[in-house]
């Protein structure tokens, strides 16, 4: 089903405060200033919007090849690691299949299967690799109606999993950092935990305003002994508000 033409591309830029978990587990929270870029492009072969940048795959109806990206912020005086080395903050890229489950005859409700894999590399003038992360999801889009226009709410849930390399980053406890509250501990890598994500968005003339709040259980996760865990369950998300810059007077043929 095709929508009302859109243009090409769009983008722009805002801002808004993230809460977040200095790593997964840590009792430590900061909130952070982030900038919040808008960009959208609607190519045949290629494509970037609110569900990543991707290409199309196989059967464009049913698999799709997306970038994934994530990241961590820095850890410094975490109360868990003190007097352990301060942790670099980590980007997180790699390839995602998307399998379409289902879709309705609008397009307004969709159901995916989202297989990513990212590899972990450290943010410093030597990146450090620090190993690979998994989180396959199932994931359900609901629109308000057909077209750009109108709120979108996303919702997706999970397990994850990470190799030894990226769970000793995070988990290990060395002997020489051991103490009597803190004993050594070696992170295995494995089931890392599961991840609930709920988000709501919608794009208005001249702005892009969007939220999400995301739950993390780290229940039977190969690295919940590790003393560095401070909480099995926890929430946090983010705001932002993003205003367009500029578009292309060029109109394609959308499926929004």
């Amino acid at each position: 089903m095709q929508g009302e033409p859109r243009p090409l591309w769009e983008f722009g830029l805002g801002a808004g405060p993230l809460i977040f978990n200095d790593y997964r587990g840590s009792d430590t929270t900061h909130v952070y200033p982030l900038p919040v870029p808008y960009f959208v492009y609607r190519g045949q072969i290629f494509k970037s919007d609110r569900e990543g940048i991707r290409g199309q795959l196989f059967n464009q109806d049913r698999v799709e090849l997306n970038l994934s990206v994530n990241g961590t912020t820095p850890v410094r005086s975490d109360s868990a690691r003190h007097g352990m080395p301060d942790l670099r903050s980590t980007v997180e890229v790699g390839p995602a299949l998307d399998v379409h489950l289902w879709r309705s005859d609008d397009r307004r409700v969709r159901l995916d299967l989202r297989l990513p894999v990212r590899a972990a590399v450290t943010v410093e003038a030597s990146p450090q690799f620090i190993g690979l992360f998994a989180a396959p999801n199932i994931n359900l889009d609901l629109q308000q109606r057909a077209g750009a226009e109108g709120w979108k709410l996303g919702v997706l849930a999970g397990p994850l999993f990470a190799d030894r390399r990226y769970d000793r980053y995070f988990y290990t406890v060395a002997p020489q950092y051991a103490t009597a509250d803190r004993p050594a501990f070696e992170a295995r890598g494995g089931y890392a935990g599961t991840q609930m994500l709920v988000s709501l968005t919608r794009r208005f003339p001249h702005y892009w305003v969007g939220g999400f709040v995301r739950h993390d259980t780290l229940g039977g996760a190969s690295f919940v002994e590790s003393p560095l865990v401070k909480r099995n369950s926890y929430w946090f998300g983010g705001v932002g508000v993003a205003f367009i810059i500029g578009q292309s007077r060029r109109l394609v043929e959308s499926e929004e």
